[in-house]
C-alpha cells in the first residue's frame, strides 16, 4: 500500500455517504489544499470511488472518504434460504450473488470497506458526514464501527442541509456528538424489516414451491410496510367490483340577456329518476326566467406551504406524471449539485436562518432556465422590494432538515431535462410561498323558472392574482373566468335551452402513485425516505400494475390495480396471519422506533415484540403451505398469461385490432402482434427485447404511428430505453 500522497499526518478521517457527496464536502473543505488520491494507490484496485486529501483554511488536514450507500447489510447467519423462522442475524459487508461457478467474490463494497480500514489506522480523530437522518446515520455507524473498529462513540457528527461550500464550512466549524438514538433506531428498523421481510418472503416461496414439488420457483415477497401499501391497492379494487352503478339525471340548460349566453343548472344537482327529470324540462322548456338574487362573494386562496418530501413527490406527479421513486432521485442529484437542501424531509418550513433575501437574490441571476416560463429576475425583483419576507409555513416540522429549498447557487453543469423541471418547479414553489393570498370574486345567481323550478348561474373572476403570480406554469385552478356582472336582479332572461343527461354514479378511483403516497402517509406507514421504494417494490414483484390507455377507454377508470398474485397474496395473509396486512401493527412499530430515537424505549424490547409477532404468524403459515401455494400458483400463472398479452397499442396496418405482447409456445420468444390475426388475418408483427419488463408509454411514434414502449432491466429502474417496436421505421433507417 502506499499514501504517498496524503500530506501529512496527522489527519482527520471524514465519512460520506456517497462519492458524489464526499468530492463536493472535500472541494469546500480544501481551499488551502486539495488532492484527489485514487483507489489503486491504497488498495491496489481501479474502479473504486476516490479519496480527498485536503487542508482547510485553519490549515486543518481531512482525509475525505466515501461509502456507496450502505456497505453492511443484515443476513441470515445459517444462509439457507429454504429455511424459516429466522432470528439469528448480523451485519455483514455486502456481497455480490453467488457465481455458479465458484464461491462469492470479493465485490467493490469490500474493496472500499478495506480502503477505508487501512486510512482509518493512521487517523487520529473521525467525523461522520452522512445525510443526517436515520439512513445515513446507520451508513455512517457501520463504516466507523465495523471498518474502523469501534470509532462511532468518539467520532464527531457534522450536521448541514445544504451541500453549500458555505454550509459545509460551518457544520465542520460546529461539529455534533454523534446521535446514538439516531443510530439506534436506524439500526432497529433495518433489523425489523429484515426479520419481517426473510420471513414472511420465505414463507411465501416456500409454500409456492412446496406446491409445484419444487420443479417451479417464484421470487415472491412481502414486509410490514409492502403488505398493508398492498392492502390499500386490493381492496380498492374490491370497492370497484363491488360498484352497481345507480343512473340519475342532470338537468342544465342556457339563458340569453343582449346576446350574452349564461350557462345554467338546475338548483337540486341529481334527480334520481327520469319521470321527475323529464318533467322538469317538459314545464320549463321555452319559458323565460327571472333573476331573484344575486349574491357575491370574496374567496381567499393561501399561498401553499413550502415542499417536504411527500408534497413534492405527489406535485410532481400532478404536474410531470413523475412517479415519487423517480422525483426523488431527481431531487437527490439536485441536492448533490448543492442546487436544493436536503429533500428527504418532513418539515414544511423554512427558519429565517436560511437567509430568504440571499437565495432569492442568488435565485434573480439563474438565467440557464429560459422558456415559456421565463426566467426568475422579475418574479425574484417582486419580493425583494419587500420590506419583511415571510413564509406561509405548513404545521409539518421535521428534527433534522428544514422544508425542501433552492440554495440560490447557479448550476456548475447542464441539467438533464427533468433535472430543470424539477428544479423549476422547486424553485416557483419557494418563491410563492412568500407570495400575498390571491382573491378570487365568486357570483351565484338565482334565476326563477314558473315560480316553481330554480336554476343558478355561478361566475368567478380573479380579483387579485397574489401567489398564483409566482407559481403560474403549475397552478392547478382553471383560468376559465365566467363574468356575470351584466345580470341585475330583476332581468328577465331569454331561455335558449333545457337539457337533462343521464349519468351514472362512479366507483371510487383508483390510486395512482400519488394518491397511494398520500395513503401511506396519511395512515403513518413506512417513512418519508421508504415510502416511494415500497411502492416501486409492488410494480417489481408485478403485484401490482398500472392501467393501459385501452382499460382505461374502455371502463373510465385509470390508476393503480392489484393483480392476481397481488390479491392471492393479500387473501392468503388476511386468512391466516391478519395482523401482517393491518396498519394497526405498522403503525404501533413505526411509533416504537420513534420512542427508540427519542430514547424513551429500548431497541431490544423493540426488535423482541417484533419477532414474537412474527412467530405467531408463521405457524399457522406453515400449517396450510400447501394450500396457500396452490392459491398464489394459480394466480401467478394468470397474472404471466394476462402480463403476456398486455396491450401495446392500436393496430397501425388493420386499425380494427390491438398490437399485444404475445410468447411463442414453440421458441418461448416474445413478440408483438395484432389481435386480429385469428379473425380478420391481420399479419402485423414486431420483434421485442427478450429480456427485461416491457412497459406501454401511452404514445405512438411521429413517422410511422406504431407503439412506442419503454424496456427497464432489473435493477435498473433509472435507465431505460424508450423505442418505436416497428423494425422498419424510418427513424431506424436514418440510424442505419
Amino acid at each position: 500500500m502506499s499514501l504517498t500522497r496524503i500530506a501529512h499526518s496527522p489527519y482527520t478521517l471524514v465519512v460520506c455517504e456517497k462519492p458524489n457527496a464526499a468530492r463536493r464536502i472535500a472541494q469546500a473543505l480544501g481551499t488551502s489544499s486539495f488532492k484527489e488520491i485514487s483507489a489503486l494507490e491504497i488498495v491496489g484496485r481501479r474502479g473504486l470511488p476516490p479519496v480527498f486529501s485536503v487542508v482547510d483554511r485553519n490549515n486543518q488536514h481531512f482525509v475525505v472518504c466515501s461509502a456507496l450507500g450502505h456497505l453492511y447489510g443484515l443476513v441470515d447467519v445459517n444462509r439457507n434460504r429454504s429455511t424459516y423462522p429466522v432470528f439469528d442475524v448480523k451485519w455483514m459487508p455486502v456481497l455480490n450473488k453467488r457465481n455458479r461457478k465458484g464461491p462469492k467474490t470479493a465485490t467493490r463494497s469490500v474493496q472500499i470497506i478495506k480502503s477505508i480500514f487501512l486510512l482509518s489506522q493512521k487517523a487520529t480523530s473521525f467525523i461522520h458526514a452522512c445525510d443526517y437522518d436515520q439512513e445515513g446515520e446507520v451508513i455512517g455507524y457501520n463504516v466507523l464501527e465495523y471498518a474502523c473498529k469501534n470509532k462511532y462513540e468518539s467520532s464527531l457528527r457534522a450536521k448541514f442541509s445544504t451541500l453549500t461550500d458555505e454550509e459545509i464550512r460551518n457544520s465542520f466549524d460546529n461539529l455534533l456528538k454523534p446521535s446514538k438514538g439516531l443510530a439506534e433506531a436506524g439500526r432497529s428498523r433495518h433489523m425489523i424489516d429484515f426479520i419481517y421481510g426473510v420471513n414472511l418472503s420465505r414463507a411465501l416461496t416456500q409454500s409456492f414451491m412446496v406446491s409445484n414439488d419444487r420443479k417451479r420457483y417464484c421470487n415472491l415477497s412481502i414486509g410490514r410496510v409492502q403488505g398493508p401499501t398492498l392492502a390499500f391497492v386490493v381492496d380498492r379494487e374490491m370497492e370497484i367490483t363491488r360498484h352497481v352503478p345507480e343512473p340519475y339525471w342532470n338537468i342544465s340548460g342556457e339563458f340569453e340577456k343582449n346576446g350574452h349566453i349564461i350557462k345554467v343548472h338546475y338548483y337540486q344537482q341529481k334527480i334520481s329518476t327520469l319521470s321527475e327529470a323529464t318533467s322538469i324540462v317538459n314545464a320549463c322548456t321555452n319559458e323565460d326566467g327571472k333573476i331573484t338574487g344575486i349574491e357575491n362573494q370574496k374567496v381567499t386562496f393561501k399561498a401553499p406551504t413550502p415542499f417536504n418530501l411527500g408534497d413534492l413527490q405527489k406535485e410532481a406527479y400532478r404536474v410531470f406524471k413523475f412517479s415519487p421513486n423517480y422525483t426523488l432521485t431527481i431531487a437527490e442529484k439536485l441536492y448533490i449539485g448543492a442546487l436544493i437542501s436536503y429533500p428527504r424531509t418532513s418539515s414544511q418550513k423554512l427558519p429565517t436562518s436560511i437567509n430568504y433575501k440571499k437565495i432569492i437574490s442568488g435565485l434573480s441571476k439563474i438565467l440557464f432556465l429560459v422558456g415559456s416560463s421565463g426566467t426568475y429576475t422579475s418574479l425574484a425583483k417582486s419580493l425583494l422590494a419587500r420590506d419583511n419576507l415571510s413564509p406561509n409555513e405548513g404545521s409539518k416540522t421535521d428534527p433534522a432538515h428544514p422544508a425542501i429549498y433552492p440554495t440560490g447557487e447557479k448550476p456548475k453543469g447542464k441539467l438533464k431535462a427533468v433535472e430543470v423541471k424539477l428544479f423549476d418547479l422547486i424553485i416557483r414553489r419557494f418563491l410563492t410561498t412568500f407570495g400575498d393570498p390571491a382573491i378570487s370574486g365568486h357570483t351565484t345567481v338565482t334565476i326563477l323558472v314558473k315560480d316553481n323550478y330554480v336554476f343558478r348561474a355561478d361566475g368567478k373572476k380573479m380579483l387579485y392574482e397574489g401567489w398564483m403570480y409566482f407559481y403560474k406554469p403549475y397552478n392547478n385552478r382553471s383560468d376559465i373566468e365566467t363574468d356575470l356582472s351584466e345580470l341585475h336582479e330583476g332581468d328577465i332572461l331569454r331561455n335558449v335551452v333545457v337539457r337533462m343527461d343521464e349519468r351514472f354514479t362512479q366507483p371510487p378511483p383508483r390510486f395512482n402513485q400519488a394518491s397511494l403516497l398520500e395513503e401511506m402517509e396519511k395512515e403513518q406507514i413506512g417513512t418519508k425516505a421508504t415510502r416511494s421504494e415500497v411502492i416501486n417494490t409492488l410494480f417489481k414483484r408485478n403485484y401490482i400494475s398500472s392501467t393501459s390507455t385501452h382499460q382505461r377507454k374502455n371502463n373510465g377508470i385509470g390508476g393503480i390495480e392489484a393483480t392476481g398474485v397481488g390479491f392471492a397474496i393479500i387473501q392468503s395473509m388476511r386468512k391466516y396471519i391478519p395482523s401482517i396486512v393491518s396498519t394497526k401493527l405498522t403503525r404501533s412499530m413505526e411509533e416504537q422506533l420513534e420512542q427508540i430515537e427519542s430514547g424513551k424505549a429500548k431497541s431490544s424490547l423493540v426488535i423482541g415484540y417484533a419477532i414474537n409477532k412474527i412467530k405467531e404468524a408463521v405457524v399457522p403459515f406453515k400449517e396450510k403451505e400447501t394450500e396457500i401455494g396452490r392459491q398464489i400458483t394459480d394466480a401467478v400463472i394468470s397474472t404471466q398469461n394476462k402480463h403476456q398479452q398486455r396491450v401495446l397499442g392500436n393496430c397501425p396496418t388493420c386499425s380494427k385490432g390491438v398490437l399485444k405482447i404475445i410468447r411463442s409456445s414453440v421458441t418461448k420468444k416474445r413478440f408483438a402482434g395484432c389481435s386480429n390475426y385469428s379473425s380478420g388475418g391481420c399479419k402485423a408483427i414486431a420483434p421485442l427485447p427478450q429480456k427485461g419488463s416491457i412497459e406501454t408509454m401511452d404514445k405512438t411514434c411521429d413517422l410511422c404511428r406504431w407503439p412506442v414502449v419503454k424496456t427497464v432491466f432489473a435493477g435498473q429502474a433509472k435507465h431505460h430505453w424508450e423505442f418505436c417496436i416497428n423494425m422498419q421505421c424510418p427513424s431506424k433507417k436514418r440510424q442505419q
